[in-house]
């Protein structure tokens, strides 16, 4: 064991033939779909970070003990409903898991500008992160569509792609919300339909349940 062990010592794996690791982010035609989405997505949760958490301080001037107990009952809802949203992507497919996504926050945000009630807004929030770990079905449908081989190249630039409304949609909303606080979750409200014309050109296969019936 001990010879085996300093044999061990002198070996490389990073450097073992058939390992051929990307690093580079490469931009493939052919996953627009799954761009489009991502950048859609990141846009959306940005006004969700951002403005919907700036809604309940700035305007309805709500604790921080109150913001930070909505983030501790994000948390656990999250961690509560994120197994069932994996089975109904399992059991409907993709496409119907993003649609309701875009739907029901079509919904939520219509409802940050129009309610003015501080504990509907609460409620909005809370609803809005659990919508928003639908998401994850972009992360399956690009796994089930994509090449083995691209498959980590693709799922870096969706994430970078995602990111780059990080930058964008804060600064746009932050000037949209100096003119109209109900602007920036107009906007959202807007992607949501962008995002769901897009999601109904998912095109999956038959979820496994369908078979089976």
């Amino acid at each position: 064991m001990g010879l085996a062990g300093i044999y061990m010592l002198t070996k490389n794996p990073a450097e073992e033939e058939g390992l051929h690791r990307q690093n580079k982010l490469v931009l493939r035609r052919k996953y627009w779909l799954y761009y489009t989405l991502n950048f859609l997505s990141g846009a959306r949760r940005q006004i969700f970070i951002v403005f919907a958490v700036f809604l309940l301080v700035e305007k309805y001037r709500l604790a921080v003990s109150t913001i930070a107990g909505i983030y501790v009952l994000n948390y656990a809802l999250t961690f509560l409903t994120n197994r069932y949203i994996s089975r109904a992507i399992n059991v409907y497919g993709e496409r119907v898991v993003l649609s309701l996504e875009s739907a029901s926050l079509f919904i939520l945000f219509l409802g940050y500008a129009f309610i003015e009630n501080s504990w509907v807004a609460v409620i909005l929030y809370v609803l809005d992160s659990v919508f928003f770990n639908f998401s994850i079905g972009l992360n399956t449908y690009l796994q089930k569509t994509a090449d083995t081989s691209d498959l980590s190249q693709s799922t870096a630039m969706g994430f970078t792609i995602n990111h780059i409304s990080a930058i964008i949609i804060p600064l746009i909303g932050g000037s949209l919300w100096l003119l109209n606080w109900r602007l920036p979750f107009l906007i959202g409200a807007g992607l949501t339909v962008v995002s769901l014309y897009f999601t109904q050109k998912i095109k999956m296969p038959l979820p496994v349940a369908s078979h089976l019936s």
